[in-house]
């Protein structure tokens, strides 16, 4: 079972349809819980959070790690409001998680994005390839600093940002 990580930064609309996008993986025992990271308390997030049974978190600065403290699992997946994993990943994470779970810290969904921001993102990896973005699936320790990793493993699955939000 996996934690799910939530930096809020768009609004509660976005929110939910991140959180409902979940709701497959819940059903299938993949998703355990939820964490919902945002800046400042809202009360439309807040309840967002509470009638999804996640679990809120204020923090000035919206770092994985301060969410990554109420984890109660091992694998964490981090995600942005407004971002919508597509068909099959809730297959290719649980792979992931089953055969590779000791030999790597992280993989990453993929993106579908146009060619300037393939050229970004691959210049990102070769710059900081230990930072930890949206669509990253990693372990706990990790997160807080306790293991090292080279790049992450990437996985056949994608997620996409809803276009109300992007």
């Amino acid at each position: 079972m996996i934690t799910v990580l939530i930096r809020v930064t768009q609004g509660p609309e976005a929110l939910a349809v991140t959180l409902s996008a979940l709701v497959p993986a819940v059903a299938d025992g993949l998703v355990a819980d939820a964490i919902i990271l945002t800046a400042t308390r809202d009360e439309a997030i807040a309840g967002v959070a509470e009638a999804a049974g996640a679990t809120l978190v204020v923090a000035p600065v919206l770092s994985w790690q301060d969410a990554a403290e109420r984890a109660r699992h091992r694998w964490l997946l981090c995600l942005e409001d407004g971002d919508v994993p597509q068909e099959g990943w809730i297959r290719a994470l649980d792979r992931f998680v089953s055969v590779n779970g000791e030999r790597y810290s992280r993989a990453r969904l993929r993106r579908r994005q146009g060619p300037l921001a393939a050229i970004r993102a691959a210049a990102r990896a070769l710059w900081a390839p230990t930072i930890i973005r949206a669509g990253d699936l990693v372990r706990r320790d990790f997160v807080q600093g306790g293991a090292k990793s080279g790049p992450a493993m990437h996985l056949s699955a994608t997620i996409e940002r809803d276009p109300a939000f992007s």
